[in-house]
């Protein structure tokens, strides 16, 4: 895993790098891979989809229309994230159940915490691309996060 700042150093016109406004909630700080995408708002059925899928090493972005009004992810989606290989989540919304989250080996970043889970419409769209917190993030970027900051390229990055 490269430090993000590193990679900002080396590729800074190439990058785009997101507001500073999420936090980490996961056990693991830092994670990179390929993106996968999710759109949805107050409704993660489309998010449980996706984590039930191999992950492969990719990375979740969830854009949740930064909604405070519910949560997205808990720690069971967290589990599946575990269980079936994803690299980290990034939720543009809340999660909940982040004590045990912060114990668990995954990734996990995203604006707040919630205790109300989502509603289950299965509305939203996969894979399309997303944009939130200054960035664009098209399906198969990579994303590379770490406690310093997140950055999205249009490919795998190497020092």
């Amino acid at each position: 895993m490269y430090a993000v700042t590193d990679l900002c150093d080396k590729y800074s016109d190439d990058l785009q790098i997101l507001d500073p406004v999420f936090t980490d909630f996961g056990g693991l700080l830092d994670f990179a891979g390929p993106i996968s995408t999710v759109k949805c708002f107050e409704d993660n059925s489309l998010v449980r989809l996706a984590l039930e899928e191999p992950g492969e090493g990719r990375v979740l972005v969830v854009d949740g229309g930064g909604s405070e009004r519910c949560a997205l992810m808990g720690d069971n989606l967290a589990q599946l994230a575990i269980d079936n290989g994803w690299a980290g989540v990034l939720v543009y919304g809340c999660i909940r159940d982040s004590a045990e989250i912060s114990q668990m080996s995954v990734a996990v970043k995203a604006i707040n915490t919630h205790p109300k889970k989502s509603f289950k419409k299965n509305q939203g769209e996969r894979d399309v691309p997303l944009r939130f917190a200054g960035v664009n993030f098209m399906p198969g970027d990579w994303l590379y996060a770490d406690l310093d900051g997140i950055v999205v390229a249009d490919g795998e990055l190497s020092l």
